[in-house]
């Protein structure tokens, strides 16, 4: 048995405490991984503040881990010893429920998330199942890799919501949209950044990085949008998107919870306006996002922390204070 460093988190609402944890041997079809770094998402945020509400426990966070081969299980033959692999928020599906049968795994009946009902990448190593990790594009390195893998991920299936639209709001700024507003410029998209009150930083971080316009949530953009996408986790910006896309328009709700959504009058909706989620990833996107990243080519802006400062790194997502993505770097 091996042992490894990791910050666990005990139960919703404590801090995550630094403890050495023994790490089971990888079972057929999963590989052990040593992490380089890990993305710190605001799912993890969910998780640790309790937002989310049956994680194991006690659990090591993190889904956005960049990791080598240190060894693998009976079966496995897509990853050797030493080879750099990416570990996404879904972790594991059955393969046999309705959904996975229909290439929606992402709606898996009996999902495994990392970081959630599997221990996750805040530590110095993991164990993985194979068929749900992925090979790195080159170009990035371990840092800049890591939010790909989640911020990436969902970022790219909710644009993939918006269809055709040609004008694009993305409600906060973080770090998902930070990337798939790089990947909507790229496609020829106008995009319209809506950031909190106040956010002037993160306003003219999205105008550096092409958005045609940036201002607060509580403005009205310059002209109708086709559609939008909310990052934000905050209920009463659904109404607001709706006033903001056109007739026919769709408005995308990427995050994985959100608060609650205030009543709004039914004229918001009508004129066949679209609201939908975005539940998860599968693993079609990933192949298809790993690979369009490098070609684009999509650009991570990272601030990193050390594996033994998750809970600064934590507060500082939770607090609004990190502008593009937040990663752990890992022993």
């Amino acid at each position: 048995m091996r042992t490894t460093q990791a910050m666990v988190l005990d139960a919703p609402g404590r801090p995550l405490v630094a403890r050495r944890i023994t790490l089971r041997d990888p079972a057929a079809d999963e590989v052990l991984l040593e992490v380089a770094a890990c993305g710190v998402c605001r799912t993890d945020l969910h998780v640790a503040d309790g937002d989310l509400t049956r994680p194991k426990l006690p659990l090591v966070l993190g889904h956005e881990v960049v990791g080598r081969v240190v060894a693998a299980g009976a079966g496995v033959e897509r990853f050797r010893e030493g080879d750099r692999v990416g570990v996404p928020w879904l972790g594991a599906t059955c393969g046999t429920c309705l959904h996975c049968r229909a290439g929606r795994e992402n709606l898996c009946d009996t999902p495994q998330f990392n970081g959630y009902d599997r221990d996750g990448g805040y530590a110095g190593h993991m164990v993985a199942d194979a068929a749900h990790v992925f090979a790195l594009p080159d170009g990035y390195d371990d840092a800049h890799a890591a939010p790909l893998l989640c911020a990436g991920l969902i970022g790219y299936r909710a644009l993939r919501f918006a269809q055709d639209a040609r004008s694009l709001g993305i409600y906060g700024f973080g770090a998902a949209a930070h990337l798939v507003a790089q990947v909507a410029i790229w496609q020829g998209r106008r995009v319209f950044a809506f950031t909190k009150p106040g956010d002037t930083d993160g306003q003219a971080f999205a105008r550096a990085l092409g958005c045609e316009w940036a201002g607060d949530s509580t403005q009205a953009p310059p002209e109708v949008l086709d559609a939008a996408v909310l990052f934000a986790p905050v209920g009463h910006l659904v109404p607001t998107a709706l006033r903001a896309v056109r007739k026919a328009g769709t408005v995308v709700c990427g995050g994985i919870h959100m608060s609650e959504i205030p009543a709004f009058p039914y004229e918001l909706l009508w004129g066949e306006r679209v609201l939908r989620s975005v539940a998860n990833l599968t693993r079609e996107d990933a192949e298809q996002f790993l690979a369009l990243a490098p070609r684009v080519p999509v650009r991570t802006h990272v601030q990193t922390w050390s594996l033994a400062q998750a809970n600064e790194a934590l507060d500082a997502v939770r607090t609004g204070r990190v502008q593009g993505a937040a990663v752990l770097l890992c022993p």
